[in-house]
Formats: C-alpha cells, sequence, structure tokens
C-alpha cells in the first residue's frame, strides 16, 4: 500500500440538487462547461492532477499546496467575474475545500484521511468560497495575496481530532504591510457593533425599519420539498461568542437554545427547529442561503458577549428576500436578567413581524424558569451535553442538571431534563453504555419527572408521554404529548414523539401528517426522525419508502441497531436479500459488540409495534432477510454447541459471569468442582433471584441446575461469535427461548 503527501482540492456544486430538478440536462452540461472551460486549464496550469468528477464533485491532487490554493483563488475569481455581478438563478457555484495530508495511493486514485478533511472543509465553505485546514495555511500563508479568516478549531465527522480551518477572504486583496494573525478567529461581534452605530441603536434601546408585510411570500428558490408555511417562519442561526473566554460557548449557545424554546411558543410564527439551525454553526452563510436550504423568509443572527456577571447580546432580523434588516437590537444586563433580554429580543421579532400574541402568549414573556444565576449557568453547561444526544454526553449532562437542582430546588425544567436523559437512557436502552440497568434508568426518569410535573414545560409532557409510551400505555402517552404541543407548537420533537406513538398503537395514517411536521419544522433531521418515518411508512405496506427512511436513519446514526432491524425487514419485503443480509450483519455486529447476541425471531425486539399484526408483518420481512427461528435453528448452533466434556471444563471450578443486554441485568454462576452452583441474578428466576447448592448434571447436549432435587433449569451452551471477555458475552447459556451470555471471570 502506498502513501504519499498530497495537497487535495475539493470542489463540490452548492444545491446541486436544486438546480437538477428545476433542469436535470442543463445543469449536467452547465457542469460539464465549467469542468472544461474553468477548472482544467487552470489544474493544467498549476500543475494539478484531475483524478475524478464525483456527481456534482471534482477530487483534484496537487504536488504544492500553494499552487492547488493559487489554483482555487483563480477559479472562484473567474467564476465570480464571468456573471458580471448579475444574479443568474441557473448559474453554478461552487465550495472549495484544500487540505495538506497523508493520502493512500490505489492506481490512479486517492483515499483515506487526507481526502475526507478535504470533503469536510468543502462542505463549512460558502457557496463561491474556499476553506482549508490548518496544515495548508502552515504553507501557504505567506505566499497568497488575499487574507485569511481563522474559523476555529472544527470538529469533522470521522476525523478523531479537531482540525483548524480557515476561510480566504476573495474579495479583500491582503495589503502589504497586514497579515491574518495565525490562531486569532475575527469576530462578529465587531461587524454587529459597527452596524448598531450605523444604524443609531442606543444601549438597550431598539430600532426596526420595515413592519412585517400580510402575505407570507415565498422563501427565495425554496426546495420543493419545503412546504411554505403559512404563517411568517424563521430560522435562528446559533449566536456567536465574542466573550474573551471561547470557554463560554455553552452559554452563547444557551442563549441561543433559549431563544428558539421561547420563539417557538409562539402560535403565530414558525420556528425552526434549533436541531437544523446549529448546523451551520462556525460556517459562514449568507442568510439567503439558510432561507433556501431550511424553507423559511427570516432568518435572526447575534452574539453574546459575558464578562463575569455582565451580558450583552447583539441581533438582527434579516428578511432573505430583499436581503435588507427588518429590525435589530443590542440589549445589556447581568446574569440574572438572562430571561429577560431573551424576553427583549423575542418581543423585538414579535413587534417587527406584527404578530398578534395570545394572553397566554404575552403572560409567558417575562415568566423566569429560575431567579439563581449560578443554577441557570450550570443547566446550560448541561444542557450543552444533554442537545449532542449521545450516552457520554449524557453522562455527563446529569451532574450538571443535579448541580442545578441543588442550587434552586424549584427550577422545573432542569426536573425536567434529568428526567429525559434517564428516559431516553431506558428507552432507547443506552444503560449498557452508562454501566447500570434499565430499571435503575426507569427509577431515576420517574422520580426527577415526580418533581418536574410540579412546573408547567412542554419537556416535562415528553418525558411522561416517553415513559408511558415505553409500556405501551398509548391514551396516556398521546394526551401527554398533546399538552407538549400546546405549550410549545414550535417543538419538532414533540411532534416526531406523537407519531411514534399513534404508530406503535396500529394508528400510522394518524401519524404521517405529525412526522412530517416534525421533518418540516427540522430539515436537518435527527436519526430518530427518520427512524420513525420508515416505521410509519413500514406500517403503512409502503416498503420502499420505509426502507429510505431507514437508510437515511442508519447513515445519521450508524449506531443505531432499531434503524438496521427495520432496514433489513422492508428490504425483505422488497424481495432485496443482498440488502436485507447486509442491515442484519451490521445489527448482529452492533448487539454482539454490546454484549447481546445475532438476531433471531425469537429474540428480536418487535420495535415498539404493539398490535400484532404489525409485528407480524416486521418478522416476516426477517425472516425473508434469512434471519433464523431461533438461535439453535441457526448455523451458529451446529457450529458452535459445546460438547458436555466443553461445559464442565468451562463450569466446574469456575466463576461464570454475564448481564442481559436488554435489561442490564446480571447473572452469576459460581461452581465448585465437584459441580455444585451458587446461582444469583436472572439464572436463579425461579428462585428469586438465589439459589443455592445447585447441582449441575448433563442431559443430552444440555447442562441443568437442579436445586432442590425438584426445580431443573436446563439449557445448550454455544460460543458466541464476536463476543469478549471484557463485554462477558463469550458464551451463551440458551433457556428456551432466553440467551444468557457470559463468560468465565474465574
Amino acid at each position: 500500500m502506498e502513501r504519499r503527501l498530497a495537497a487535495v482540492m475539493i470542489a463540490d456544486v452548492s444545491g446541486y440538487g436544486l438546480h437538477s430538478r428545476a433542469d436535470e440536462e442543463g445543469t449536467r452540461a452547465r457542469f460539464q462547461a465549467d469542468l472544461h472551460e474553468l477548472f482544467e486549464p487552470r489544474i493544467a496550469a498549476h500543475g494539478g492532477r484531475l483524478i475524478k468528477t464525483m456527481g456534482d464533485g471534482l477530487l483534484i491532487e496537487f504536488h504544492s499546496v500553494v499552487e492547488a490554493v493559487r489554483c482555487s483563488v483563480e477559479v472562484q475569481r473567474a467564476k465570480s467575474e464571468s456573471c458580471g455581478g448579475v444574479v443568474d438563478e441557473q448559474r453554478l457555484e461552487f465550495r472549495i475545500g484544500i487540505n495538506l495530508g497523508d493520502v493512500i495511493v490505489e492506481g490512479d486514485d486517492i483515499q483515506g484521511d487526507g481526502v475526507i478533511i478535504a470533503e469536510r472543509l468543502q462542505s463549512l465553505a460558502e457557496p463561491g468560497g474556499i476553506v482549508i485546514s490548518g496544515t495548508a495555511y502552515d504553507q501557504v500563508e505567506k505566499h497568497l495575496d488575499v487574507d485569511l479568516v481563522f474559523l476555529g478549531e472544527q470538529r469533522l465527522k470521522h476525523i478523531d481530532k479537531p482540525v483548524r480551518t480557515y476561510r480566504l477572504l476573495l474579495d479583500e486583496t491582503r495589503a502589504a504591510d497586514s497579515k491574518a494573525a495565525p490562531g486569532r478567529r475575527t469576530r462578529r461581534w465587531s461587524t454587529l457593533t459597527a452596524s448598531a452605530v450605523a444604524l443609531g441603536i442606543a444601549v438597550g434601546g431598539v430600532t426596526w425599519w420595515r413592519p412585517w408585510e400580510p402575505a407570507v411570500e415565498p422563501v427565495a428558490a425554496q426546495r420543493p420539498d419545503l412546504i411554505p408555511p403559512d404563517k411568517p417562519s424563521i430560522a435562528v442561526l446559533p449566536f456567536a461568542n465574542v466573550s474573551d473566554d471561547p470557554r463560554q460557548e455553552y452559554f452563547a449557545d444557551g442563549m441561543t437554545d433559549g431563544l428558539v424554546t421561547e420563539l417557538a411558543q409562539i402560535s403565530g410564527l414558525f420556528v425552526i427547529a434549533r436541531n437544523s439551525t446549529f448546523t451551520y454553526k462556525g460556517k459562514a452563510v449568507a442568510p439567503r442561503q439558510v432561507s433556501e436550504e431550511l424553507g423559511v423568509r427570516y432568518v435572526l443572527e447575534g452574539s453574546v458577549q459575558r464578562a463575569g456577571e455582565e451580558v450583552r447580546i447583539n441581533a438582527q432580523l434579516v428578511d432573505s428576500l430583499s436581503g435588507g434588516n427588518v429590525w435589530a437590537g443590542k440589549f445589556d444586563g447581568t446574569l440574572a436578567d438572562a430571561f429577560a433580554l431573551q424576553d427583549e429580543v423575542a418581543r423585538g421579532i414579535a413587534d417587527a413581524l406584527a404578530l398578534r400574541l395570545t394572553p397566554d402568549e404575552q403572560t409567558g414573556f417575562g415568566r423566569k424558569e429560575t431567579t439563581v444565576p449560578a443554577a441557570f449557568d450550570a443547566f446550560l453547561r448541561g444542557w450543552e451535553h444533554h442537545r449532542r444526544t449521545t450516552p457520554e454526553d449524557f453522562a455527563k449532562a446529569v451532574p450538571y442538571f443535579e448541580q442545578a437542582i441543588a442550587l434552586d430546588p424549584e427550577y422545573g425544567r432542569a426536573y425536567a431534563a434529568a428526567a429525559m436523559v434517564y428516559a431516553r437512557i431506558y428507552v432507547w436502552r443506552w444503560h449498557y453504555r452508562l454501566g447500570i440497568s434499565r430499571f435503575e434508568a426507569r427509577t431515576k426518569a420517574t422520580r426527577y419527572l415526580r418533581t418536574a410535573q410540579k412546573h408547567k414545560t412542554a419537556l416535562a409532557h415528553q418525558v411522561a408521554g416517553l415513559l408511558s409510551e415505553a409500556d405501551w400505555q398509548h391514551a396516556a402517552a398521546l394526551a401527554e404529548l398533546k399538552e407538549a404541543i400546546t405549550l410549545e407548537p414550535g417543538d419538532s420533537w414533540s411532534y416526531a414523539l406523537m407519531a411514534f406513538v399513534l404508530t406503535s398503537a396500529g394508528r400510522p395514517v394518524e401519524a404521517m401528517p405529525h412526522i412530517r411536521t416534525a421533518i418540516r419544522l427540522d430539515p436537518h433531521s435527527p436519526s430518530f426522525f427518520m427512524y420513525v418515518l420508515g416505521l410509519t411508512e413500514f406500517s403503512l405496506d409502503n416498503f420502499e419508502a420505509a426502507a429510505a427512511a431507514a437508510e437515511s436513519s442508519t447513515r445519521l446514526n450508524p449506531e443505531d441497531d432499531g434503524s438496521f432491524l427495520l432496514l433489513a425487514s422492508a428490504s425483505g419485503q422488497l424481495g432485496r436479500r443482498q440488502q436485507a443480509e447486509a442491515a442484519i450483519a451490521r445489527f448482529n455486529a452492533l448487539r454482539v459488540g454490546r454484549g447481546g447476541t445475532v438476531a433471531t425471531i425469537s429474540t428480536c425486539p418487535p420495535l415498539d409495534l404493539a398490535r400484532p399484526e404489525d409485528s407480524d408483518r416486521l418478522y416476516q420481512g426477517l425472516r425473508l432477510a434469512g434471519v433464523p427461528e431461533t438461535l439453535l435453528s441457526s448455523d451458529l448452533s451446529g457450529r458452535n454447541k459445546l460438547t458436555s466434556y466443553e461445559v464442565r471444563m468451562l463450569f466446574f471450578g469456575h466463576r461464570l459471569r454475564g448481564r442481559m443486554l436488554d435489561l442490564g441485568d446480571g447473572h452469576e454462576a459460581i461452581i465448585s468442582t465437584e459441580g455444585i452452583a451458587n446461582l444469583s441474578g436472572d439464572w436463579a428466576s425461579i428462585g428469586g433471584g438465589r439459589m443455592a447448592d445447585a447441582e449441575v448434571r448433563f442431559e443430552g447436549d444440555e447442562v441443568c441446575f437442579m436445586w432442590r432435587k425438584t426445580a431443573s433449569l436446563c439449557g445448550v451452551v454455544l460460543r458466541n461469535p464476536g463476543g469478549v471477555s471484557a463485554k462477558e458475552n463469550e458464551f451463551i447459556w440458551l433457556h428456551g427461548d432466553r440467551a444468557f451470555t457470559f463468560s468465565q471471570v474465574q
């Protein structure tokens, strides 16, 4: 395998799908023209090599990173000059990413992290823009006639360490005596302050220049799959942290999150969910681009500056149709005034858009979640981890929520947040990642929820709905989620959970509008939304759409075993055996890697489908995918069944221990050299969790535990391919349809 250092450029067309849907043949012709007339001559002039085209993108290798950047600058400037400043809706714009890094050479192709980083950098660039990595910057900084802006260290998908990133300012030629200081971030604070001064905004004051006009106009070049809302629509971009302390990033994010939540409570306003708007965090994006990609007319952007207890918020509301400001404001206060500052911004937007607020919405302004600033600060630190929705971050979030509760025992949202963490751990079976049982997760969720319900929050109703659904109490779950939607009509999760419950209850026709609403509110939807969409389509016998949604969910979250199971069943129903088997293989790898066993009809979960006819449809698809009925009816049994001699050597004189993956409950057997066993946990279910002095006997292929000469537990012992001692799942004791995984630990 050959490796070498290379300068890698990736160029990709911005919004190619939109262009193609409008004029597929014309778009392809314009792409080919740009390739041959714009790129190829400049690539050759700078000693580059076009490796391949990738649909609407180009992969190019250069021996010199300086030449790679010079080539990209020439391309983008030539492209810009060719339009002469005239807006052409058919004109293609390229995003370019450049990295200097190690690549793997395979024939005429190159692969590896060096290429992946260039691809990720391209996605950070604005249309017509260029973003380069820190390794490229270190080589080219002294050789360019343009300035660069440090965008910070970015965490890129599938790249372990953060990558320094820089944006080229193509419209600004570098002055002879100026250099972009390495590692210095250009702050949006100065830009917003300058705008505020120019427009005569007084401290704590607010001005707007154009009231909202009555009819809801279509956004510019809106994606055809984004249905225009019947009310004013807005996306709140992550506010920039312009504090001197970069560790205040969580505070800026928390204030943004709070604004999204507050605006989402206004029934006359359509608000994009924070999950979608935060995909633009750290990126230089124009309001028009956000409008096109999210299907909204208005974009709110701003900054947060914090120095000790002092807080300043700058905000401006942009109309994507005209590109002009509708409203702007600057607000000063203390940490204790945080909720009041958010209210001021929300009121300014409501007034600028001439929104009529209901009495409850009017009362909502000025309502404080907590009067203890330190509790609010602790909550925001926990919320920063909570919103990432990973088991590791959930574990980090809980101590902050507990700290907030300790500082203010009346902080209802902190209780609700802690309850939601444990509810998701319980429902999504993440307990194995936190080293607790599902029972413990459920107990803690219930305890926090009990206090959270004394305070009226949509989050508390979501938790109650989720736990009711886990018990298949569908009516109670739907009632809770209806209340959540009433309190926050713009919260996408309430609609997604409503669809989830309706589908589980066998009402997929009613579920579909809710999941569609959730996805419209959150166009960059999380994997759970796509899973729910797939489950709903599957319940409607729309297997093609179900497979597409499930596959999308697996791409968004490759660790979600449930989506792979749904994909396998839908593919089985469609007769796509190869795709179905690949999905099952991934499901098996995930389950065994977590301490479980491979899929069988008798052990697979019904994927939250409560009605027998719905779960039967699921299992029928899995059978068509080749999933065996039981572990004993599969090839695994023939290849991995232990003989009585092997079992004797494994059991006698040893301590065996394991854990049931779906429950998290442990089981243990301590067996003497004479074959007398003391069992505990699930292994001793008939003895109330403990069975002493059970005799080990062999009956054919089975090993049995005889207790008190009357009760007997018998099962076959198998090797568990892929099982490891660290997960205590190297072996399986199969008792009926229950598979007890275990390892020899002593």
